[in-house]
């Protein structure tokens, strides 16, 4: 089998495609060119050829008259196409080689999707011009383009064979890249949606404002922000640090607002100055933006959380309140 894609600059849209057909076709050869002979005997041809059809493996967005959107309106480049086509398998393989899970076709296709509006929607928005995926020369896409031979390379190197070796290691130092970015996308949500029914049932104290979870490892933001409204703070036991931490519960997806803030008095004290304020002995941080503190022990840990409960009924801590949407001007 042989996987065609296009030779000179590689951008994130097709070391990403060619990344996923790989993971599914490991024994695929690899071969980089713009030659159309060889592209027309390709059993895939990626980010060349000028057509997309995915019953014949091709995968293409530059030809004129290509129309490929998704429902949201985010333009198609070469890895969404093949990521639309191949996804849901790829997830599925991931799952079962990283998190030794088997996936059925649905939890697959919609790990698919949510990666898809995560990651693979910005590599094709910065592939066509239409957006930048992060500010900065940081961005997925620019990582990715930082892998090309630069001109001192190219000096280096000249513009042969050795040139051209040396720019497929890189593309293939890419798609290791991108895989790994994959692989661990794949075991997050594996991971979230294996914690769920622990979250679930950890134990819930002081009228339901308070959580604890054993295992401070388990992904609980998104469940708790979700199901369980009167939860202000939750308590996890850190194995790894052999320590209890005290978390406030994100009030909003995409900001710090949390629905209760730790104490102000707290912001940013640690070790003996902490246990001063709070009178817990073995208390050992709180963080300046008061999402986060801990104790040594799960009695310290929840003497601390009391106080921030007792803050917020006393109005010393105000709760979250969400902004009203802003009313378009007519």
């Amino acid at each position: 089998m042989v996987i065609v894609t296009h030779n000179g600059k590689f951008h994130a849209d097709d070391a990403w495609a060619v990344a996923v057909l790989h993971i599914l076709f490991p024994e695929a050869e690899i071969v980089r060119t713009r030659d159309p002979a060889t592209i027309e005997a390709g059993d895939f041809a990626v980010d060349v050829g000028g057509v997309w059809d995915p019953a014949t493996g091709r995968f293409d967005h530059h030809q004129k008259g290509f129309d490929g959107v998704r429902m949201s309106g985010v333009p198609y480049a070469s890895a969404g196409l093949v990521w639309r086509e191949y996804g849901a398998r790829c997830v599925a393989a991931l799952a079962l080689q990283h998190a030794g899970q088997q996936l059925d076709e649905e939890t697959a296709q919609q790990m698919a999707y949510a990666i898809d509006g995560d990651i693979v929607q910005y590599l094709d928005l910065s592939d066509v011009g239409a957006a930048k995926n992060a500010p900065g020369g940081y961005g997925l896409s620019a990582v990715v383009s930082g892998y090309n031979p630069n001109w001192m390379d190219e000096e280096r190197l000249g513009y042969g064979a050795e040139a051209e070796a040396f720019r497929l290691a890189q593309f293939r130092k890419v798609m290791a890249f991108l895989t790994d970015v994959m692989a661990n996308a794949v075991k997050y949500r594996v991971g979230a949606t294996l914690a769920l029914s622990q979250v679930r049932q950890a134990e819930v104290l002081e009228n339901g404002r308070l959580l604890f979870l054993k295992n401070a490892a388990l992904p609980w933001t998104s469940v708790v922000r979700k199901e369980m409204p009167k939860v202000l703070f939750v308590i996890s036991y850190s194995r790894s640090e052999d320590r209890h931490m005290l978390h406030a519960v994100p009030a909003t997806v995409d900001t710090f607002d949390a629905r209760a803030d730790l104490p102000e008095s707290w912001a940013g004290l640690r070790d003996a100055d902490l246990a001063a304020v709070t009178g817990v002995a073995d208390a050992k941080f709180c963080h300046n933006g008061r999402f986060i503190a801990a104790a040594k022990s799960y009695n310290g840990a929840y003497a601390m959380a009391l106080q921030a409960l007792e803050a917020v009924d006393s109005g010393a801590t105000p709760l979250f309140v969400p902004r009203p949407p802003v009313t378009p001007m007519s």
